[in-house]
């Protein structure tokens, strides 16, 4: 019997899909351990829990990606189990947002668009599918900028987010009643995501239905209405969003989140810094980092931050500086972090393969004895580290490439908005081990959207077109000012 912390249930309308004792297993683990939930029309429910809690698989089976072992899927009260796929769910108006994403990088925005809509057929189908995408994108996120004859490969991260969340509200022969929203603020920033909670608030109001995933509590209880809580393939716990706050969510999912961040360390800038660049586009500030520090790359995304990480992964150009071996962790794991072919090990020691060798040969048993010590220090979730990469969860596979960086021999670290799709209980034995590394003497550059994160650095760099905008001395480091910083403020 699945028992669940539940509280005082309010009067809701007829499930618009309901899963009963869903049960998934892969080998020797147990992904999906008898679990029930009902999504209400006119509702957002979110879902959260620590990565490897089951979410994604649950959603999954709901999308019809993935067969469960047993247990049952309704939609308004009818019993679609037997043959249920992806063509089920959406003849029946569920829609899946994919934390992995589920874009062909290949084809353009328009072409991808008409993969989701086979009823767009003749001659001028990519000029219709291009027109759908694009009024639905300029709907959901005004301003975007994206092109339908763009190709997905040369879209940034957020924009190829952008483009997977309007193709799934987009409607033409089947509804879209239910939609699956996995991680979708990950890659976005702020303004960004504002966009997409108030598309989803106004899709609910409308009587659509909403299962909404993320690690970022303050979303997850600003956008539903009910918060359900998984923990090792089960619910735990089950309330009105009302009931909850943040310390009762991390309460739920069981871990101990630090009430506040580790405080930076005393300024280190007496001596030269390790890493001196001109940002770029004429920038008047420098971005330095200095042994020791940790260095925060704020803005709205696409505004530079990234290409100034690949200035120095590059190590500069003429009259830049940058001293010491160079790790880079990657935000965008599917296209620039992970091999999804390898081992977790083979993943995870990549970057270390000088100390993993043995004579001539690289040592399985050290390679072993590596994966082990940052399995157990990061807590990836898996019974065998020479399982497939793939056989994790999202936030798995993203602590596979933190421990990569971290076990090697790298001085200078330089982190892409990483944090994609970790739980919160490890985001702060993250920022523990930061702040532990840096304590040694490394460097960290770190880009990214969330401001608790930028709370953990050292001062932070503001960007706005390319260029450095603003150095915020840790004192001087809010909300407000670094968005009044990411914007214009011409008369």
């Amino acid at each position: 019997m699945q028992e669940v912390d539940s509280g005082p249930a309010p009067a809701l309308a007829p499930a618009a899909v309901s899963l009963a004792g869903v049960e998934k297993r892969f080998g020797a683990v147990t992904a999906l351990a008898g679990v029930s939930l009902a999504v209400p029309k006119g509702a957002c429910v979110g879902l959260v829990g620590h990565n490897g809690a089951g979410k994604s698989t649950l959603m999954n089976v709901l999308a019809g990606t993935l067969a469960p072992d047993t247990g049952s899927v309704a939609i308004t009260g009818r019993d679609v189990t037997a043959g249920y796929a992806i063509a089920t769910a959406r003849e029946n108006g569920v829609r899946c947002i994919f934390q992995e994403g589920s874009l062909c990088p290949n084809l353009t925005v328009a072409e991808n668009a008409r993969i989701e809509h086979p009823s767009l057929t003749g001659f001028s189908w990519r000029t219709d599918a291009g027109r759908l995408i694009r009024q639905k994108l300029d709907e959901i996120f005004p301003g975007h900028g994206i092109r339908p004859g763009a190709m997905v490969a040369d879209l940034s991260i957020a924009r190829r987010q952008m483009v997977e969340i309007a193709r799934a509200f987009t409607v033409t022969a089947s509804p879209v009643d239910v939609v699956i929203l996995d991680e979708p603020t990950s890659s976005l920033d702020q303004t960004i995501a504002e966009q997409l909670l108030a598309h989803i608030r106004r899709f609910v109001e409308a009587g659509g239905s909403a299962i909404f995933i993320s690690h970022l509590l303050g979303e997850v209880l600003e956008i539903s209405d009910r918060v359900v809580v998984m923990r090792d393939g089960k619910v735990v716990a089950e309330r009105p969003a009302r009931d909850f706050d943040r310390d009762g969510l991390v309460a739920a999912m069981g871990s101990v989140a630090a009430a506040a961040s580790a405080a930076p360390a005393a300024s280190r800038r007496t001596a030269a810094p390790r890493v001196d660049i001109d940002a770029g586009r004429g920038s008047t500030v420098r971005l330095t980092a200095h042994t020791g520090e940790i260095v925060g790359l704020a803005g709205l995304a696409g505004h530079g931050q990234t290409d100034a990480l690949l200035t120095v992964f590059d190590g500069g150009g003429a009259g830049d500086r940058v001293e010491g071996a160079v790790a880079f962790i990657a935000g965008d794991r599917q296209t620039d972090g992970a091999f999804p072919l390898w081992s977790i090990a083979e993943n995870l020691g990549i970057s270390s393969l000088g100390a993993l060798r043995r004579g001539r040969l690289i040592s399985t048993a050290a390679e072993d004895a590596l994966a082990a010590r940052w399995r157990e220090r990061i807590g990836i979730r898996t019974p065998d580290v020479w399982n497939p990469l793939l056989s994790l969860s999202g936030g798995n596979q993203q602590k596979v490439l933190f421990a990569r960086a971290l076990a090697s021999d790298a001085d200078i670290i330089l982190m892409d908005d990483p944090m994609r799709g970790v739980d919160v209980g490890t985001k702060q034995e993250v920022y523990k081990i930061l702040r532990e590394e840096a304590d040694k003497g490394r460097t960290f550059l770190w880009y990214t959207t969330e401001m608790d994160e930028l709370l953990i650095c050292d001062h932070v760099y503001v960007f706005r077109d390319r260029m450095i905008v603003a150095d915020l001395a840790r004192a001087d480091l809010t909300e407000e000012a670094v968005i009044q910083a990411s914007f214009r403020h011409d008369a």
